[in-house]
């Protein structure tokens, strides 16, 4: 990975990519140890090539699409990459599952990758790292200018809490229920440079952050600004990273759908001339920790910051203004959160886990 990206970079409007964070697991369907063996001493299939890659534990597992030039083709895209990788697995004794963190994943009984990068993130940051099991979804959609780039990231963040009350998918950690709806979001946060960001006047404003920021060894590369939201200068995207991880493709498709369509909209009204708004970052986390808390049944803190809305009032707003339907497909359904402690109660652990697995 290159250090910094460039403003250059910043060229196609409307593409999406889509990155997703997964488990390998056993036969039990426990995480375990097996990126070694998917990622660096088997060949992958083809579509997999150069698009496969290792997180911190050898648990973790990530694919990325192909660039998607027509949006229609997401779906497309995004089922032959997972196929692609649970065939892959399979061929080597390993099952893939998906959530926003593993029910069976404990930190202290699991191994980290090997790779330089991350043992020097684990030098340096210590403890939050050492603990990090989170899988998450990131969204890419293609920006054709460094300063829109910006200003769509900045106008973005007050949606983001939205997207994390609806994919919330993680109450379970270390092996005990938080009492949360996404502990993965609030154990990420532990680590330097993530949640909400502040907003940046323009890309100059960034770039001398990112900049700054390396000079000064707070991140050996810009990969480590692992904000909720952030134009990546690097594809020349704005990258949406708030989603936990979600095992139903229909769901992933229906966060893809959103943040397209929230890129786009606000892309014209960039062009339009169109004032951001300027929120306060205090408020923005309030409503992030609702969402981390309260999931779907979440009261949120309207555009305004004047009341609050419920999550239901919210979806029909932003389904309505952008005519998309794939939220009300997540909120009219069991939470991914609700589901988990469901089938823990019901029908037990193991229940439980194999309801996680592609």
């Amino acid at each position: 990975m290159d250090a910094t990206g460039s403003a250059e970079n910043f060229t196609h409007m409307g593409t999406l990519g889509i990155e997703e964070e997964f488990y390998v697991v056993d036969e039990f369907g426990r995480p375990t140890s097996g990126t070694d063996e998917l990622v660096y001493e088997t060949e992958p299939p083809a579509i997999l090539d150069g698009r496969l890659d290792h997180e911190l534990f050898k648990c973790v597992i990530e694919t990325q699409t192909p660039r998607i030039d027509d949006p229609a083709d997401a779906g497309e895209h995004l089922r032959s990459v997972r196929d692609a990788l649970v065939e892959h697995a399979e061929a080597n004794g390993f099952g893939i599952a998906a959530a926003g963190l593993h029910p069976l994943a404990k930190w202290r009984e699991l191994e980290h990758a090997e790779k330089p990068r991350y043992k020097s993130q684990l030098d340096r940051i210590q403890y939050p790292q050492h603990r990090n099991t989170t899988a998450g979804l990131h969204v890419h959609v293609g920006v054709d200018n460094a300063d829109k780039a910006v200003w769509v990231a900045n106008e973005l963040r007050w949606h983001l809490p939205l997207m994390l009350a609806l994919s919330a998918n993680s109450p379970y950690w270390n092996g005990f229920d938080t009492g949360l709806q996404s502990a993965r979001a609030k154990i990420f946060e532990a680590l330097p440079n993530t949640g909400m960001p502040t907003a940046f006047d323009d890309y100059d404003a960034f770039e001398a952050y990112e900049q700054r920021m390396l000079e000064t060894g707070s991140i050996d590369d810009r990969g480590e600004l692992w904000f909720d939201v952030r134009p990546h200068s690097g594809h020349g995207t704005v990258e949406v990273r708030a989603p936990d991880g979600q095992a139903d493709p229909d769901r992933v498709l229906a966060f893809v759908e959103y943040v397209h369509e929230l890129v786009i909209d606000l892309a014209e009204r960039y062009e339009d001339g169109e004032s951001g708004r300027r929120l306060r970052r205090e408020f923005l986390d309030e409503n992030k920790w609702r969402a981390i808390r309260h999931g779907q049944s979440a009261e949120l803190l309207s555009r305004d910051l004047s009341t609050t809305r419920s999550v239901e009032d919210l979806v029909e707003m932003e389904s309505d203004r952008l005519g998309i339907d794939g939220l009300w497909d997540i909120y009219d359904r069991e939470s991914g959160a609700q589901r988990q402690r469901r089938l823990r109660t019901e029908d037990g652990v193991m229940a439980l886990a194999d309801s996680l697995r592609l």
